[in-house]
């Protein structure tokens, strides 16, 4: 048993190693969905992406122990609509244990305040698993799966970026989403979510 033990530990290292990166709604996160990663201290990240909607800026912060808070702009023919957002670990990640918090989403913004629970689990074999509750755009409960691929080889000295696959419910529909890590803290987002496609790039430092 203890060998079969220290035979995944690798794979749940490297599987709980990836690095955070805002999701469309400001929190770090998947593409909507929050997740329960925290920026450490000293951590910044922003995000540009064009939705069908109109285009959204992210932007997060590490502002006290254990706690992260953000802001989305969201400009659509014109206008603007600004949404805070704040997000606090209850608990970190272990080898056996998931990461856990909570957090609110557009406090005081131009939809509807959304306050949640989530909790993140890395598994063997670039698998990692969220799942959470809430009230608000969540509408009850909201989860997804992520898998990450490492770096391709296409042509002798030419890779393609490592990745990672996503999916999630966001409590009223499923949205799909892939990340690519372009370069450190540089990250490319595309995908399907709601009404139509997105994409767009973030950077974490």
């Amino acid at each position: 048993m203890r060998r079969v033990v220290y035979s995944l530990l690798p794979l749940l290292i490297f599987a709980g190693s990836v690095q955070a990166a805002p999701s469309l709604a400001g929190s770090t996160g998947m593409i909507d969905n929050p997740s329960a990663d925290v920026l450490r201290e000293g951590q910044i990240s922003a995000g540009y992406y064009h939705i069908v909607e109109g285009n959204q800026f992210a932007f997060a912060a590490h502002a006290a122990p254990q706690t992260e808070v953000g802001a989305v702009i969201f400009r659509d023919r014109g206008s603007e609509h600004v949404g805070l957002n704040a997000k606090f670990s209850l608990q970190q990640e272990r080898v056996n244990i998931p990461a856990v918090a909570i957090g609110a989403e557009d406090i005081a913004g131009y939809r509807e305040t959304s306050w949640y629970a989530v909790a993140s689990k890395s598994l063997p074999f670039g698998i990692r698993i969220h799942a959470g509750v809430g009230n608000g755009r969540f509408n009850g409960v909201f989860g997804g799966v992520e898998k990450q691929l490492n770096s391709l080889s296409v042509l002798p000295g030419k890779y393609l970026p490592s990745a990672a696959l996503m999916a999630e419910f966001d409590g009223r529909q499923m949205n799909y989403g892939l990340r690519f890590a372009v370069a450190p803290g540089v990250k490319l987002d595309g995908g399907w979510r709601k009404h139509g496609s997105y994409f767009g790039i973030s950077y974490t430092y």
